[in-house]
């Protein structure tokens, strides 16, 4: 670590982090550039909705005294259909409307910062994400999962965007404003836990067609865990905290073609909205800095 000579504390610097690996093959993507996935069916999604979270958070059944087994029993007897109620009336009143954008892109790393270049045989840099990196002894950065400039090599970076649409979170809006609380509920809860969906459904999509989704675990409890190659990392959590950024990532993919914006406050428009940098590196997880 370096000192921070304006306020006298410890920086963790810029120097990669030793832990990860350098030798690693780069993925060969199918194309460079985006691609636009349009209104995907709702029930191609439903296997990555995250139906624990979904019951026992969004709409608030707890376990109250049962087990697990117990639960699970519980919940396939009286939970389940009202799901499948609601992506049936969502597929006939097309309220849930899933579209997403992804795409590869030809990078580098520079320190802490993540360089994205217009092509694979272009110098010009289209796009500048700048990373933090952890003060633990690991000191860990996103950047540190791409090969660096200095290296003379290229890497490949994912790029995705989803949203649910504007028209979810509209008609959750109604339902509340006629006094229809329970239904309300179960629409806002899968409209969170269906555009998380979306953003698994595309992310193994992405694992497929760089040839390692047969590494995925096969359920989705352990999908969510991680137990798969590489990882994606969301604007505002710690190893990716800044969400002004998602600029750079909305005009990368042309989000305007799906229908998302930014706010003044940098949030995504609609709602229900989701953007990601997907790390291909095998030794990418989630960690805090």
């Amino acid at each position: 670590m370096t000192s921070d000579t304006a306020t006298g504390k410890e920086s963790p610097g810029t120097d990669r982090s030793p832990l990860v690996a350098t030798d690693n093959p780069v993925p060969v993507p199918p194309f460079f550039g985006v691609k636009r996935l349009e209104q995907v069916p709702l029930k191609a999604i439903l296997p990555y909705i995250n139906r624990n979270t979904l019951y026992k958070f969004q709409w608030g059944f707890k376990p109250q005294g049962r087990s697990v087994d117990e639960y699970r029993e519980y919940s396939r007897r009286e939970l389940d259909p009202i799901l499948h109620r609601l992506v049936l009336e969502s597929d006939a009143n097309k309220v849930l409307q899933p579209t997403a954008l992804y795409g590869y892109f030809s990078c580098q790393s520079d320190r802490n910062a993540l360089l994205v270049y217009g092509a694979p045989d272009s110098n010009e840099i289209v796009g500048r994400f700048e990373l933090p990196r952890q003060k633990t002894e690991r000191r860990l950065c996103i950047a540190d999962f791409f090969r660096s400039v200095e290296s003379g090599e290229r890497d490949v970076l994912g790029l995705m965007l989803v949203t649910i649409g504007q028209h979810a979170a509209d008609y959750a809006r109604e339902l509340f404003a006629a006094d229809e609380y329970q239904n309300y509920l179960y629409w806002h809860g899968l409209n969170a836990e269906g555009a998380e969906g979306l953003a698994e459904f595309v992310h193994k999509r992405i694992r497929v067609e760089l040839g390692f989704g047969n590494e995925d675990a096969r359920e989705i409890d352990e999908l969510i865990k991680q137990h798969y190659r590489g990882s994606r990392y969301s604007f505002g959590y710690p190893a990716c905290p800044n969400l002004a950024d998602q600029k750079q990532l909305l005009a990368l993919l042309g989000a305007e073609r799906i229908g998302i914006a930014l706010s003044d406050e940098d949030q995504l428009h609609p709602e229900q909205s989701t953007s990601a940098i997907v790390v291909l590196h095998p030794q990418a997880k989630y960690f805090s800095v």
